[in-house]
């Protein structure tokens, strides 16, 4: 075999676009490892199944001989200092005001594109999963603070609100195509709504005591992004170092931090700047230039490269884009980091016999699905909304219970009425009715989807 021969690159074939168009890459070693990675990262499951791993190993370790360790690894104080400025918390709190700020940005970008482009768009359509995330926030809230009206703890009314849309997501997902895509739709929009209302009720319920300097500071980092917007900067740097001046300055103020995030996603264009046909016709007159030995005398080529890259990227909308790009990220990274920094909590009995506890439980698997279908029905028998088809009541009724997987906005929730570290009782509450809420869930539904056979035949 000759030299040649045996120093020829191997080729494997990507279709990221295209299923008629293959682009050649050398492979590398590192592929090997990627592949895995990647193809893990594309099941719908993985995010709900790395979450309760994550979950799971946090609360090992809260009741293990390693317990005090752990704990105390998540008050590590880290912190930087700029002259007389000094920033400095701990890991937990850098993880739920920082690294979360990052998952809300996420949030808002996914609440615009259901705006514009998606199921809130459409107001009859958008109707019935804004009914019932609004009653599967507001039953709930009213059975905890029926529970703890006048107590201390009146406080966390805000934990057993919210749907947890990575757990919700990946449990479906685990169902396949017995789920219909309406009700694969119908639930994602109403864990939608349920953000936009969490968001709403951090805002409103769990803001101290502001400052208006720093407010006014976060006003001004907020109206340069706009001007950016506005001026057509298409670089994201800028944007970056405006975000973090309005991030520092709702950190002062009073606002929780986290809310910048949501601000910032909401005020992202979901327009493209270029029209794919306009780019076609770009590439049709400069794509002579990347052909054979012509490439090899063009100036400027790695000039060309980037300008190719930045007009391809203008082909999508700057939220379209960031979603694709900063959703793994919150998925597989923040997410989990969050779980293991604060789902560490001692299972004992006494905390689930707590009134807290208990109050957490009955709003989560009670009020959750009866907040959901009470606004289902009532919006149904009004006539300003209608289920959709292959939905049925039974099928509401079981995916209902669904909605009680609080987890990731329960405990943040939790964080931010009870202190930094929450209270043991919610924790428990929200874990032990999370999964309640999941078993219920999933077992009615497994009994009332048509299994796949039968809904070949249907179709």
């Amino acid at each position: 075999m000759s030299s040649s021969t045996t120093s020829k690159p191997r080729y494997h074939a990507i279709q990221p676009v295209h299923p008629n168009v293959t682009v050649p890459l050398p492979e590398q070693p590192i592929d090997r490892f990627v592949r895995p990675v990647a193809r893990f990262l594309h099941i719908e499951a993985a995010s709900g199944v790395l979450l309760m791993l994550c979950t799971a190993f946090a609360i090992i370790m809260a009741n293990s001989v390693w317990a005090d360790s752990y704990l105390r690894f998540w008050k590590t104080e880290l912190g930087v200092s700029f002259g007389s400025l000094h920033f400095q918390h701990s890991l937990r709190h850098i993880i739920n005001d920082g690294l979360m700020a990052i998952f809300f940005f996420v949030i808002g970008l996914e609440v615009k594109r259901e705006l514009v482009h998606g199921a809130l768009s459409d107001l009859r359509r958008a109707t019935l999963p804004i009914a019932a995330a609004i009653g599967g926030m507001v039953v709930p809230a009213g059975i905890y603070l029926a529970l703890q009206y006048d107590q201390p703890a009146a406080r966390g009314w805000g934990i057993p609100m919210a749907t947890d849309i990575a757990f919700v997501v990946g449990f479906l997902a685990l169902l396949g195509s017995r789920v219909p895509n309406n009700l694969r739709v119908l639930l994602l929009s109403l864990a939608i709504v349920d953000d936009i209302g969490a968001i709403i009720v951090i805002a409103i319920g769990y803001t101290h005591q502001l400052d208006g300097r720093f407010l006014m500071l976060a006003a001004i980092g907020v109206g340069i992004v706009h001007l950016f917007s506005r001026l057509g900067v298409r670089r994201f740097p800028p944007y970056i170092i405006a975000g973090l001046l309005a991030w520092l300055a709702f950190h002062e103020s009073g606002v929780h931090a986290t809310l910048t995030g949501v601000i910032l996603g909401l005020m992202t264009p979901a327009k493209a700047t270029i029209v794919p046909d306009h780019f076609h016709q770009y590439l049709m007159k400069t794509g002579e230039a990347f052909r054979g030995e012509v490439w090899q005398t063009v100036n400027q080529r790695a000039q060309k490269v980037r300008e190719v890259q930045r007009l391809t990227r203008e082909t999508v909308s700057p939220l379209e884009y960031l979603e694709t790009i900063l959703h793994p990220w919150s998925s597989y990274f923040i997410i989990p980091i969050f779980a293991m920094a604060n789902a560490g909590v001692a299972m004992q009995l006494s905390n689930i016999e707590d009134p807290v506890a208990i109050a957490v439980m009955l709003g989560l698997v009670v009020g959750k699905p009866l907040g959901v279908l009470l606004f289902c029905v009532l919006a149904v028998q009004i006539g300003w909304a209608r289920l959709p088809s292959g939905v049925s009541w039974r099928i509401l009724i079981a995916s209902s219970f669904l909605t009680g997987i609080g987890f990731t906005m329960a405990l943040f929730i939790d964080g931010l009425a009870f202190g930094e570290e929450g209270l043991d009782t919610a924790k428990t509450g929200i874990m032990v009715g999370s999964a309640i809420s999941a078993v219920l869930g999933m077992t009615l539904l497994m009994w009332t989807l048509p299994t796949p056979k039968s809904a070949k035949v249907r179709t």
